[in-house]
């Protein structure tokens, strides 16, 4: 790996930041800051990740190549509401000043969803909208009849990304329902990046550098699928969002708000407070490079247990023979 001879891996800082409360099953985000002649990456990629190789590469891009030119220079921004009850739902909504909120479902009871999702609702105002998030969750057949029913909860949803977990079911969803369904892990999980094939399967692209393999590379998918793009946050510090950020800039078409409003959800990050990426009314700024943590962030969030550092030097020692 030619940024070898570039980057100290051997010195990049493991943090540890507690969320404010469960995201994808998560209560404390980690991750390594990579440091390189240009500046500061996040390699962060999630427990159950494979293709550590594309986690690398996203992280070590700001501080080599560097990131693609932009053509905005904001990005509207969509808030993550996580399975939680309707009234705290509600109260991330309004309290997060978007248009646009990007509601998970499918981790419990119809019920439940419908409600979180007519709360979120509220909670945006009028004119907001809602999109649905289930993370392959459901069958076609369940997904189907909740849909239909999120649909009518929503007063007519934007989209729904990932109802069912392979290509050949969103297909067969997306044939019977009216609702446009987005690709999200059919594209983060596919092992040929270069031949991307999601035929009928999908109207909308969710792309995420992290699991993409950067900036770079997820605007090369974007313009092999050939479908509206959404960019999208899997729980980054701000030095990982900045690079949401600069794919979203980049895009030369930007239909919808991208879903990188998540550092809400952190209880902390490693970059000084006026730096941290909190959308003000609805919108990020897009930046050419990330901002450097800060030495006082990084001693608060350090992971000192010598078993959990060995535990990511060993990740990421397995990324650098991947990539």
């Amino acid at each position: 790996m030619v940024v070898q001879t570039l980057i100290d891996f051997d010195r990049s800082p493991v943090f540890a930041i507690p969320t404010v409360e469960p995201v994808g099953g998560l209560t404390v985000r980690e991750g390594m800051l990579i440091e390189g002649p240009q500046g500061w990456g996040e390699f962060s990629p999630l427990p159950q990740a494979g293709a550590l190789g594309r986690w690398l590469t996203a992280a070590t891009e700001p501080g080599t190549v560097g990131w693609p030119d932009p053509v905005r220079g904001r990005v509207p921004i969509a808030i993550s509401i996580p399975a939680v009850d309707a009234a705290r739902a509600r109260e991330i909504a309004a309290a997060s000043g978007c248009r646009t909120a990007a509601v998970e479902v499918g981790t419990g009871k119809l019920a439940d969803d419908l409600d979180r999702v007519r709360a979120v609702l509220d909670g945006l105002g009028t004119g907001g909208v809602i999109r649905c998030d289930a993370k392959g969750r459901w069958e076609p057949d369940t997904a189907v009849s909740a849909i239909v029913a999120l649909d009518r909860a929503a007063g007519g949803l934007e989209f729904v990304t990932q109802p069912c977990r392979t290509v050949d079911e969103l297909a067969e969803v997306r044939r019977r329902v009216e609702v446009p369904i987005a690709a999200g892990e059919s594209i983060r999980e596919a092992d040929d990046l270069s031949d991307l094939r999601l035929g009928d399967a999908a109207d909308i692209a969710v792309l995420a550098t992290g699991p993409l393999g950067g900036a770079r590379r997820a605007l090369r998918v974007a313009e092999s699928c050939g479908l509206p793009c959404v960019v999208s946050s899997t729980l980054e510090t701000t030095i990982g969002l900045a690079a949401g950020l600069a794919l979203a800039g980049a895009l030369p078409e930007l239909r919808f708000a991208c879903e990188l409003g998540t550092r809400v959800f952190l209880a902390g990050d490693v970059v000084a407070d006026s730096r941290s990426l909190t959308a003000v009314d609805g919108y990020l700024p897009v930046a050419p490079m990330p901002p450097a943590p800060q030495r006082s962030q990084l001693e608060r969030y350090a992971v000192t247990d010598p078993t959990r550092l060995a535990w990511w030097r060993d990740r990421l020692h397995t990324a650098i023979s991947a990539a």
